[in-house]
């Protein structure tokens, strides 16, 4: 109770700044525990849950794990739409859902126990007019005002491949501070726009920079790199290596709390959702790392589709350490 009154009292006193999610091409994420897959043959699952999909929609469900409310826009379509509308509901505080012609995605989810391995196929969204595409953006761009602007996510078939970009330019040209999650090309045009965060993963970071980074100072010096191109905030999952945050002037680096992991979906979301959070707080780049770690360590605990719980993640933020490294010199 002590730590709910801790974080009630905070934004009690310090008003958060608006923070916004989009979701291009949100799902219905199903998710089945099964013993085994049999070629050619049924199997039965022993658990299952559906849960509101597409990466902004995990950030914004995150967020309200964590207390802070935050506006998701999306696009449903379709019967599959109705349920996603209505699942959103119950698990986000503001959701903005724009109905569009043609179906919203399934999204599933197939956890094997024996041998341990996930499977995992997502589906094909509709696709998005050019009207469609500018509601979004003048939704987006008026609800995150000068606050913060989660951009994450695959794109609907047929959205150009700067989208991201384009966005990050205009809310930054109005005070709004854009965070990008994205990978391939859509990464590659969001880096020119200067977002204030980006959270590529090691191998999505190799992609982008087009080089090999087997070790944490080739992690390190990649990092660095594109951070002094104007991002604020460059920040690299590992996986159960942990994780790294370049902000210009230092370097902070943590391992994961030690988990047994289920599932990896909604991690990297969950990871986002804490360094935001901590950020909106004005807490810092160590206590952003260490709060990112935490939660995306939570929701890889948890089965299926799952994200964190808040307890959990109190109890997991005690085991995270952040290393400060001075100066970006490349050489951890």
């Amino acid at each position: 109770m002590k730590n709910n009154q801790t974080t009630i009292e905070r934004n009690e006193t310090h008003i958060l700044p608006p923070i916004v999610t989009l979701t291009l091409n949100p799902s219905v994420d199903v998710s089945f525990d099964i013993d085994h897959l049999i070629e050619d043959q049924k199997v039965h699952a022993t658990e299952s849950r559906y849960d509101p999909g597409g990466n902004g929609l995990n950030v914004a469900r995150a967020l309200a794990h964590l207390r802070i409310p935050a506006h998701a826009c999306c696009v449903v379509a379709g019967e599959i739409g109705d349920l996603l509308e209505r699942l959103v509901t119950h698990k986000i505080e503001y959701p903005h859902c724009l109905r569009v012609e043609g179906e919203t995605r399934i999204n599933a989810t197939l956890q094997q126990q024996a041998p341990r391995a996930q499977f995992e196929v997502s589906g094909i969204g509709p696709k998005l007019s050019a009207f469609t595409l500018q509601q979004l953006i003048d939704d987006v761009t008026r609800l995150a005002g000068d606050g913060y602007a989660i951009l994450t996510g695959s794109l609907c078939p047929g959205v150009d491949p700067g989208f991201y970009a384009e966005l990050a330019q205009q809310l930054r040209s109005q005070g709004a501070r854009p965070i990008i999650d994205a990978q391939g090309e859509a990464l590659v045009h969001a880096v020119k726009a200067r977002p204030f965060l980006i959270k590529p993963n090691r191998y999505e970071l190799e992609q982008l920079v087009r080089r090999p980074l087997p070790e944490l100072a080739d992690v390190s010096r990649a990092a660095c790199e594109l951070q002094a191109g104007g991002i604020d905030y460059v920040c690299v999952s590992l996986g159960s290596d942990g994780a790294l945050l370049v902000d210009g002037k230092y370097k902070y680096y943590a391992h994961a709390p030690a988990v047994h992991v289920h599932s990896t979906v909604g991690a990297g979301d969950s990871m986002i959702a804490g360094l935001i959070t901590a950020l909106a707080r004005g807490e810092g780049p160590a206590e952003a790392l260490r709060l990112g770690l935490a939660c995306g360590s939570g929701t890889a605990e948890k089965p299926g589709t799952g994200l964190f719980d808040y307890n959990q993640m109190q109890t997991l933020l005690r085991q995270v350490e952040v290393v400060r490294i001075t100066d970006c010199d490349f050489s951890a």
